[in-house]
């Protein structure tokens, strides 16, 4: 994937690309086994694709750094 290509995704975009509940979403970040969120404003977090599309990839070997 190139730099530029490399976006931010919410929630909801986060929700659709993985099928995966917010509820369990937090909860494998909270847990180390889902990308963390990055802050993009003030009050707003998101995901980057690239890390996503990584945990996408192979869940089971994904480990947050």
């Amino acid at each position: 994937m190139d730099d530029f290509d490399d976006r931010f995704l919410r929630i909801g975009d986060v929700i659709k690309k993985t099928g995966c509940s917010r509820a369990s979403i937090y909860r494998m970040v909270a847990s180390g086994a889902f990308p963390h969120q990055v802050p993009i404003g003030r009050r707003a977090v998101g995901w980057r694709l690239s890390a996503v599309i990584e945990w996408m990839e192979s869940p089971r070997d994904y480990h947050c750094s």
